[in-house]
This record gives C-alpha cells, sequence and structure tokens, in this order.
C-alpha cells in the first residue's frame, strides 16, 4: 500500500492557489506548513483551469483532506451539523455491516442465560468447603498406609 499523503498535501497547496485568500486564511497557518513541509517536491501536479473541480483528476486522500477542510474551516454552521449527521449515519451503516458480516451478535449473550448458569453451577457446588491443614493431610496418609480408621 503506497502512502499518497505527500502527493496529496502537493496537490492540496496547487489547489489553495486557486482558492480565494479569504478562504486560505481560514485555515490555520500551521497546517499549510505542514503540507508544505511534507508535501512531495518531486511529484508534478497542476491544474487544468478549463476543466471543472470534479473533472481534476485528483488523488482520493486529497479529497479527504479537502473535505475535512470545507467541514472544518469553510462549512456554515447549518452546513457543518448536516455533514456531521450525514457522517455520524456513515459510520453507524459500517458498524452495522460489521456486525453482519462478523456476527458479532455471539458477544451479546442473554443475561438470563448467563444468570441461570451460574446458578446451576453454584447449586452442584459443595455448600462447605472443609481444608484440610498440614497436620491433618499427615494423619490421612497415614492412614491410609496402614488402612486405620
Amino acid at each position: 500500500m503506497e502512502n499518497n499523503y505527500p502527493k496529496a498535501y502537493k496537490e492540496i497547496i496547487e489547489i489553495l492557489k486557486y482558492v480565494p485568500k479569504e478562504s486560505v486564511e481560514k485555515i490555520p497557518q500551521k497546517m499549510i506548513d505542514t503540507f508544505n513541509r511534507k508535501m512531495d517536491n518531486n511529484y508534478n501536479f497542476s491544474i487544468d483551469i478549463n476543466k471543472s473541480f470534479e473533472e481534476q483528476e485528483l488523488l482520493e486522500e486529497t479529497k479527504a483532506i479537502l473535505a475535512n477542510i470545507f467541514r472544518d474551516y469553510w462549512a456554515t454552521p447549518y452546513q457543518k451539523e448536516r455533514i456531521k449527521a450525514k457522517e455520524r449515519y456513515d459510520w453507524q451503516k459500517i458498524e452495522e455491516e460489521k456486525k453482519k458480516k462478523y456476527n458479532s451478535d455471539i458477544f451479546n449473550i442473554d443475561n438470563k442465560r448467563v444468570n441461570k448458569e451460574e446458578e446451576i453451577i453454584n447449586n452442584n457446588l459443595p455448600i462447605e468447603e472443609k481444608k484440610e491443614n498440614f497436620f491433618e493431610r499427615i494423619v490421612r496418609f497415614f492412614r491410609k498406609k496402614f488402612r486405620l480408621k
């Protein structure tokens, strides 16, 4: 699996050149500095201004980073809430698929059954457990050895 993040950072920096300055200023400078520091300088990427944004050939990592930037810095409060609701919905769907795929119901044990099993086990245990001390064990050993009562 290839680490495409340095290439994605390069794509982000190139895209930000075409974004209004007011919008770029909403992104923390520390984040932009990180993109500049960690980007792959040998990767050739340029924006084709004759194509729409949707038509640009971007890495999936670039799209994910841009989505997070939009959500965290450019979206209105209403848009942020809608995005977060969609993310929660998608996460729940993924978790449901995992449950179906891996049959995680085996971990949801019915408490009544567990209590019943514990009760059966407890009923089969002796009520009083007598522990022999060292001396009693010695005496028992000799009684067995010499067949004494």
